[in-house]
């Protein structure tokens, strides 16, 4: 049997770089090919293509004698217009090089952001209208259309953690030093994953036999995470400097958040805050593996990185 071909964009990426190292573990035989703006720091004994999805002209050909394409690739900051160009745009242009490789297994990663900004409480993707509020998950909707068009799989995954998360920890510790409490009791349940989990959900797509998946699945772990729950696991590992205590109502919640200064929006700490998880159990069924003990229970090897990252704001 032929080694496989599998072209990953994104390759530097959160994910991206850890997808690189699953599929050097899972399949060493495999002709990795990584396109990226910029080369890949780790060692993953593939090839490098320097392309960026904002410019068409420099993705001719990544996807030649391809079998695999993981579209890992996004840009999630304010700039409108660099998220089109990225998430929309480039993607589209990305599946037209795609289709004319003929390339057979197509996997992109997007986001259960595009549901807005809920509560949502364990439906599953037939049962939740998009209904996005940002550029980044507009132009990421935008962009699962020729995904599905090229007969490929689209995964919404929910927030991930790991070493490499930016804005998701760092979020909550922002949020934390404004407001020292617990948020509207900590009820909140959202759906979570850790970016190796989330890599090796990824890399069981690409490497999996028979049929090429299609459609849409959320792509978390199916558990999701109560917030006191993870707060109270951040403080153990003293990525915040204390547990929450007090139970602040939700409305105090937004009025001190507002009056203290910082980077995070009432609009992102409602979703790191607020009911928002979605029901998983089918990727993890039709990929073949197990989703593993939860994101809990990996963040003490992202610990250190969360710990001298602090409250940053992404950058």
């Amino acid at each position: 049997m032929s080694p496989r071909h599998i072209v990953v964009t994104g390759a530097t990426g959160f994910v991206g770089s850890a997808v690189l190292r699953r599929l050097a573990e899972q399949d060493p035989q495999a002709v990795v090919r990584a396109v990226s703006r910029t080369r890949p720091p780790i060692a993953y004994g593939g090839r490098w293509v320097g392309a960026d999805l904002a410019d068409a002209e420099s993705l001719r050909g990544v996807c030649d004698g391809a079998d695999v394409l993981l579209s890992l690739a996004s840009f999630i900051g304010p700039d409108a217009d660099r998220c089109t160009a990225v998430n929309s745009t480039g993607t589209s242009a990305l599946m037209a090089e795609a289709r004319r490789a003929g390339v057979r297994r197509i996997v992109q990663l997007s986001t259960c952001a595009v549901y807005g900004p809920g509560p949502h409480t364990g439906q599953d993707v037939g049962e939740l209208t998009p209904a996005p509020v940002s550029a980044a998950s507009s132009s990421r909707l935008a962009g699962e259309e020729p995904v599905l068009d090229a007969g490929g799989l689209v995964l919404r995954a929910g927030l991930v953690l790991g070493r490499g998360d930016r804005w998701v920890v760092p979020a909550l510790a922002d949020a934390f030093r404004r407001v020292p409490a617990a948020w509207g009791g900590g009820a909140g349940l959202a759906s979570f994953v850790d970016v190796d989990d989330l890599a090796r959900l990824i890399t069981a797509f690409a490497l999996g036999d028979g049929a090429a998946p299609a459609g849409i699945l959320h792509a978390h772990h199916p558990v999701p995470v109560r917030n006191r729950d993870l707060m109270a696991a951040l403080a153990a590992h003293r990525v915040l400097p204390a547990a929450p205590v007090g139970d602040w109502p939700w409305r105090r919640c937004l009025e001190t958040l507002a009056a203290t200064p910082g980077w995070v929006s009432e609009r992102q700490f409602t979703l790191l805050a607020g009911d928002h998880w979605y029901r998983a159990d089918e990727a993890w069924r039709l990929a073949g593996t197990a989703p593993g003990p939860g994101p809990l229970s990996r963040l003490g090897a992202a610990a250190r990185w969360y710990r001298e990252r602090g409250g940053t704001a992404p950058g």
